[in-house]
């Protein structure tokens, strides 16, 4: 049998790597941990950074031609390790439509729980500002100018569209092993569907599940 895949998709700094962690603690059998963190940091050569966390709305910027080809060797070894019954928790950013379609369809017959992690802006702004020691990349802060700058914002409004989830948590009123609860629980009630209409562009947002 195929590992089951487990997709967070949020903004930076929405939490989505401390639910990876809970998951990994948490949960039977090796969790396998994949996503933009991971293929940044270890596998991106530094020339080519931000490689996928490229934030939306630069297309100018020298390394988006390679996004979408980050995008699917990233799927693919999702694919790869599922193949091999291992379970896959992947953290990502989500915010081309062409891309996520793309991704779905890489992930065609897998098992895949499409999660959306929620996060108001002023709690994501609150997080920035108070800094995290210890991590390579410096996050965008507010300025009393701009308390929250184009870029985040433009992070918060496009991540989420269309927002077809099989489930969504929001980290400013849950823990991320309370996340982590509700995931197991979601997993428990039967397979995800989301990825696979997003593969097949069959699903409106107005009728995306929201549990």
């Amino acid at each position: 049998m195929p590992g089951q895949i487990v997709i967070l998709n949020g903004a930076p700094r929405s939490g989505k790597t401390s639910i990876v962690a809970a998951i990994q603690r948490t949960f039977d059998g090796p969790w396998m941990n994949l996503g933009v963190d991971v293929f940044v940091r270890e596998i991106t050569p530094p020339r080519y950074r931000p490689g996928m966390g490229l934030r939306p709305g630069e297309p100018d910027h020298p390394v988006a031609p390679l996004v979408p080809a980050f995008y699917a060797a990233l799927y693919d070894s999702i694919a790869a390790h599922s193949r091999a019954e291992l379970n896959v928790v992947v953290d990502v950013g989500h915010y081309d439509a062409a891309i996520l379609g793309d991704s779905a369809r890489r992930l065609a017959g897998l098992p895949v729980l499409f999660v959306g992690v929620r996060c108001p802006i002023e709690v994501i702004m609150a997080r920035r500002n108070a800094g995290q020691p210890g991590r390579e990349e410096q996050y965008v802060t507010g300025s009393e100018a701009e308390p929250v700058p184009a870029p985040v914002l433009r992070w918060q409004n496009d991540v989420h569209v269309p927002g077809i989830y099989d489930l969504e948590v929001d980290t400013s009123a849950q823990g991320p092993d309370e996340c982590a609860a509700a995931i197991r629980g979601r997993l428990d009630s039967g397979p995800g569907s989301a990825f696979a209409q997003l593969a097949r562009g069959t699903m409106s947002p107005r009728t995306a599940p929201h549990n």
